[in-house]
């Protein structure tokens, strides 16, 4: 049986960086649940589908296989056989994907894969609703969130050194609205697990956030 953690929190907390440091240092595997719902999102743009087109999402994402495999220690999703890790996190692909995760044929199509994964390794998994709903018996949960400023700030630094032309505030708007969206979703909503860690990184670096989960870890395994 595979020892699991769980890292749930809105967009931009910086869950997948946390997890992934995390998942290193335990010498866990990280299972990037968002980077799989992003492959999902990117197929149905593929295919012409607005966020809007809710009725499309169920009978489209039946011809999509989203895959893991592992190359030199680094988690590379798939999809339809394509390695797509480099092409899934644009805002467009992100604003799909905080769409069509709601639908509940698209969640459960890739629900399976994530538990089997779960049950048989030790694993760091970092989304929206692991604790509350993917994995509710993981023996380390943590909720882990920052204000939407410093998350907007985090994001406008990133896109900007990528060279990626961006407005702070239009990306402080697209934060929020993802914010309610998640939490406001009828199928597995955003919401801190009743046993999990709040830990709000806006005045810790990458390094601190780390090292407190790793040290919850420690404490229980």
């Amino acid at each position: 049986m595979g020892f699991n953690v769980a890292i749930d929190g809105p967009a931009g907390a910086g869950k997948s960086t946390i997890a992934k440091l995390v998942a290193k240092e335990m010498n866990f595997i990280y299972v990037d649940t968002g980077a799989m719902y992003r492959a999902i999102a990117l197929f149905l743009l593929r295919k012409g589908i607005k966020p809007e087109e809710r009725e499309r999402f169920a009978t489209e994402c039946q011809d999509a296989d989203v895959t893991i495999r592992y190359e030199d220690g680094m988690q590379q999703v798939l999809l339809n056989g394509e390695n797509v890790s480099g092409l899934i996190r644009t805002e467009e692909v992100g604003n799909m994907a905080s769409a069509s995760s709601v639908d509940g044929k698209v969640r459960e199509k890739l629900l399976d894969l994530q538990r089997n994964l779960a049950r048989d390794n030790d694993v760091v998994m970092d989304g929206r609703d692991i604790g509350t709903n993917i994995l509710p018996n993981a023996e380390v949960k943590v909720y882990l969130t920052a204000s939407v400023e410093e998350r907007a700030s985090r994001r406008f630094k990133e896109l900007q050194e990528k060279g990626v032309a961006c407005d702070l505030e239009q990306i402080k708007a697209d934060i929020k609205e993802r914010d309610e969206r998640d939490m406001n979703r009828e199928i597995a909503p955003l919401k801190q697990a009743e046993d999990a860690v709040f830990v709000d990184s806006s005045d810790m670096s990458i390094e601190e956030v780390k090292e407190a989960i790793c040290e919850l870890i420690r404490k229980v395994k």
